[in-house]
């Protein structure tokens, strides 16, 4: 049994070298991180095993794919990328990794709720091109942020916020406790939150979870922070809002389409930070990642 890493690139290559024991399945890595999802069948050139970054697997491409049987996504979201239902219809299992990047990606979160309330990448931008731009900026000790969804990454996030002094509300889609979370229901998260920060699994029940009518429900004034999933927010919306001042900021790292096309209106916007997609890009995280991936492809082998 043989796997191919799909969009791979010399340092991935390097971590799956350093973490690969004996007698695993080989991985070939097919260095080129842009590839084109038309080629995939000459890619994996009958491979049993795809590993799959952040690539396109339409279900008529898989079809062309001889031999192959599991798809390994790296991360939780392979629904952004494939439709894991059609692909088991014809014989191909989706596997998918989730945890492997919890506190990475809390991280990011916090980073951009910070700057979001602060503007200092803006005020750098200005500075470097000549204006002193001064700006008010918003205190976080003694707000309150709403976590939509909780899970490993949102509780990362809930520990963060609470030793900064926020007051932390959660709504879940089952119910949850947690210590120094008050779970309510999501109208009360959106009237109250002075930070909404977005953490469900993106599937065909949320998405578009936080619409119009959502967003129009949320406290003037308040930030948006979304490491999760674009497609979890109406985003002619939330541009609407961040325009007419009803939204405050908005700090993503997700986009409906990536990476994000230049005459994109997102780029236009100033009260808009902007991240490539990379909440989870930490060497320990790469690493959990990774290891989790060989463990797929050991389970698969060992059948």
């Amino acid at each position: 049994m043989r796997a191919v890493f799909v969009d791979g690139d010399a340092a991935s290559g390097r971590i799956y070298e350093r973490l690969a024991r004996a007698g695993d399945p080989p991985v070939h890595i097919h260095l080129d991180p842009d590839v084109d999802p038309k080629t995939i069948p000459d890619v994996l050139a009958g491979a049993e095993i795809a590993i799959i970054d952040h690539s396109y697997l339409p279900t008529d491409v898989a079809k062309c794919c001889a031999g192959l049987k599991h798809v390994v996504f790296l991360g939780t979201g392979a629904r952004s990328y494939m439709n894991p239902e059609e692909l088991a219809d014809i014989g191909i299992a989706v596997h998918t990794i989730k945890g492997y990047g919890d506190t990475a990606v809390a991280e990011c979160a916090m980073a951009l709720m910070w700057e979001s309330a602060r503007g200092i990448a803006r005020m750098d931008r200005e500075m470097r091109n000549g204006a002193w731009l001064r700006t008010e900026s918003m205190q976080l000790t003694g707000k309150t942020l709403g976590l939509v969804g909780y899970g490993g990454i949102a509780a990362e996030v809930a520990r963060m916020a609470s030793g900064i002094g926020m007051k932390v509300l959660g709504w879940n889609r089952t119910a949850k406790t947690a210590a120094n979370v008050t779970f309510v229901d999501i109208d009360t998260l959106l009237k109250e939150s002075h930070v909404v920060s977005m953490h469900l699994l993106l599937n065909d029940e949320t998405r578009g979870f936080l619409s119009a009518q959502r967003i129009s429900a949320m406290r003037k004034g308040a930030i948006l922070v979304n490491t999760a999933r674009a497609a979890l927010v109406d985003e002619a919306a939330m541009i609407a809002a961040l325009k007419s001042g009803h939204l405050r900021h908005a700090g993503l790292d997700v986009y409906m389409v990536e990476p994000l096309p230049d005459d994109h209106v997102l780029k236009t916007i100033g009260n808009v930070t902007l991240s490539a997609h990379s909440a989870f890009r930490t060497p320990e995280a790469s690493d959990n990642l990774i290891a989790a991936s060989l463990e797929h492809c050991r389970r698969i082998a060992k059948g």
